[in-house]
């Protein structure tokens, strides 16, 4: 992990550019400091493992923990802030909210339903909350006194779940929170040595369960890290570099998120000089990069998390008090992701019986329905490089290029403007008939319409011949 990245860029030829949140700038590489903990490749991964991560593309996330009880209900008044934040909100403390152990026993958990109901949706990977902020663990840690073995569920339903999505062919990541409220050890910040010294027992502690999660589950393809934002952990950048190669080692191809990552001088996500930490950048949380401006994004992996209500992510049992996505508003965020060349992973937060409400399995149920029609247009797909046009989105896939149509026009003429020297030779939806193709100007095309509406959105395939011989024939306007 130590490395100084002074010269190779100009070589590479990368250009890091910046969100619009955070805006990292790459320095030129006479001008790169020194970085003991920084970003330890240019560029994107290319092995086998990042390839699969990248071809997935859709994912869910489960949100599950003891928040799940209360639903956001404390003592007869309800908080519209996010419920996995209860504890806060509600100003609860450890030795009272962990009495919620006694009351986890979720009746209605059947692993294999979830995986058949991931399965159906489309979805290639599931990312699980193995431990959020609240320290409860889904897992039987020997390290922690708050996990699911002392509950009266007292089974290993990390362990369940892990092996349903397994069998279904769905790939398992793991969600791990580094803040930990339930820890005495656990610090803010480090003000003193008593600071210094409490926090550094915390560290190993959160090393242990780290090992423990990757030696115990040796199918875990991805660390999702979380509650990484604090000082504390922004001046011990050290320990982030060791945790993503202490988990590389124990499991050779697995995916760090820039989540976990903090530099020498605390720079989380991109480094000091611009370079991105861990394997993709996870900054794009309920947001996403704009279609037309933002295309630096396309120069290293990323990935988008959406939740469903606007404002929460663990089970609340009143989703009214905010606006709440329609399955089609969720499809075009996974569409937009993918057409920037990044995975979108799709929330979901069971309710405390093990269930999931009725609103969530609509959701996958319907975009489950599109993906078995169109998904081709998603797995394995990236960014196509042509110009955004405002009936929706384009995807590529080797030589195949993908217009998702979300807002057809009323002139039922799709206009299309192909890179130089790109012919589009045929249009097909994916659903199997031709539509018309009518060159109207220099690189210019309208593609017609399917001759019935298909009233949703849907996917026209295109073949194009790169490298023609497009000579302009129409005389440019005298102005």
């Amino acid at each position: 992990m130590k490395r100084t990245l002074q010269i190779t860029v100009l070589l590479l030829g990368v250009t890091v550019g910046g969100f619009a949140q955070r805006q990292p700038q790459k320095l030129p590489a006479e001008q790169e400091i020194f970085l003991k903990y920084g970003a330890d490749r240019l560029g994107k991964r290319q092995d086998e493992n990042m390839k699969k991560f990248r071809d997935n593309r859709l994912g869910a996330f489960i949100h599950w923990g003891l928040y799940a009880i209360p639903g956001g209900e404390w003592n007869g008044k309800v908080y519209n802030e996010a419920a996995e934040w209860l504890k806060v909100w509600a100003k609860i403390p450890t030795n009272e909210w962990v009495k919620l152990m006694e009351q986890w026993n979720p009746t209605k958990f059947n692993p294999k339903v979830w995986a058949k109901m991931a399965k159906k949706m489309g979805v290639k990977y599931v990312k699980i909350t193995t431990k959020h902020h609240e320290g409860f663990c889904l897992w039987p840690s020997k390290y922690s006194q708050y996990t699911i073995a002392q509950t009266p569920y007292k089974k290993d339903i990390l362990g369940e779940m892990v092996k349903a999505y397994n069998d279904e062919g769905i790939d398992v990541h793991f969600y791990f929170s580094v803040l930990d409220w339930s820890h005495s050890d656990y610090r803010y910040d480090i003000k003193s040595k008593e600071d210094e010294v409490a926090f550094a027992r915390f560290l190993e502690f959160t090393d242990n369960q780290l090992k423990e999660l990757a030696t115990r589950y040796p199918t875990v393809k991805d660390f999702w890290f979380d509650g990484t934002w604090d000082t504390s952990i922004k001046k011990n950048g050290w320990w982030t570099a060791h945790v993503e190669q202490m988990l590389k080692e124990i499991l050779p191809g697995v995916t760090i998120n820039s989540r976990l990552r903090a530099d020498d001088y605390g720079k989380r996500h991109f480094d000091s000089n611009g370079h991105l930490m861990g394997d993709y950048e996870s900054g794009y949380e309920r947001r996403l990069p704009d279609p037309v401006k933002d295309l630096k994004v396309t120069r290293w992996d990323w990935e988008a998390c959406m939740t469903v209500p606007e404002n929460q992510w663990g089970y609340h049992k009143d989703w009214s008090l905010s606006y709440v996505k329609t399955p089609l508003e969720v499809l075009e965020r996974i569409v937009h992701a993918v057409s920037m060349g990044g995975n979108m992973v799709v929330n979901f937060g069971p309710q405390p019986d093990g269930d999931f409400r009725p609103e969530e399995k609509e959701l996958a149920n319907i975009i489950g329905k599109w993906m078995s029609v169109n998904g081709e247009c998603i797995y394995g797909c990236d960014y196509a490089s042509w110009d955004k046009q405002s009936w929706g989105y384009y995807t590529r896939k080797g030589k195949d290029v993908y217009m998702i149509v979300f807002n057809p026009p009323y002139s039922r003429h799709l206009m299309v403007k192909t890179p130089g020297n790109t012919k589009i030779t045929k249009a097909v939806v994916l659903s199997g008939k031709e539509v018309g193709v009518k060159e109207i100007a220099y690189n210019e095309y309208h593609v017609d319409m399917p001759a019935k509406d298909p009233g949703a959105p849907f996917v026209i395939k295109l073949q194009v011949e790169e490298n023609a011989n497009t000579s302009n024939k129409y005389r440019e306007a005298l102005t």
